[in-house]
């Protein structure tokens, strides 16, 4: 795991925004991650953004407590969340990663209507996270492999949000190329 600080950081941030039902901070909290994860292709630092943001989301979504089998979800949201940080504190990478998967079994568990709305936001969440990393200069091949996606559904959502569009993600023609790679032997 990269900038280990760095996640339980924004574990133990994430904790008390679910607490305090603030979305917007944990969707925040969700985008410090990009950076280390499009920096370092960290499959954890990867894990961390999707899990948080798809938490933001679910957060924000209030009718979804209304649906049987929230209280369940959410119980195993928290505690899982809060053994991942017991976890990172004891250095036991493996056992956050188990934590973390704790979190997604638990859409197995659910039914009806808000199995469907909550798959479909971790589905979402991964296809949106991987935009931002390919909008950091990753490949789509590689971005869509490390958050599971196919690479349809990374082009068309950064094709609906213009991310080929940003300088960031632009790469140069080929004279631009050629000519750098002269001027490297002049």
């Amino acid at each position: 795991m990269q900038e280990k600080e760095n996640v339980l950081r924004i574990l133990e941030e994430t904790s008390k925004a679910i607490k305090g039902e603030n979305p917007s901070v944990i969707k925040e909290l969700s985008n410090q991650t990009i950076n280390t994860a499009s920096m370092t292709q960290d499959p954890d630092n990867i894990l961390v953004a999707v899990i948080v943001y798809s938490i933001s989301k679910i957060l924000e979504r209030t009718n979804y407590r209304e649906l049987p089998g929230w209280e369940k979800f959410y119980g195993v949201m928290i505690s899982s969340l809060e053994k991942s940080i017991q976890d990172i504190r004891k250095n036991d990478e493996k056992k956050f990663r188990k934590d973390f998967e704790e979190i997604r079994n638990a859409l197995d568990k659910l039914s009806g209507k808000l199995k469907f709305y909550i798959q479909d936001v971790f589905r979402r969440a991964s296809i949106n996270k991987a935009s931002r990393i390919y909008e950091h200069g990753i490949s789509m091949e590689t971005t869509a492999n490390l958050l599971g996606v196919t690479m349809f559904e990374l082009a068309d959502y950064a094709g609906e949000t213009g991310i080929p569009d940003v300088r960031g993600a632009q790469t140069m023609d080929v004279k631009s190329r050629i000519k750098i790679a002269e001027d490297m032997f002049k």
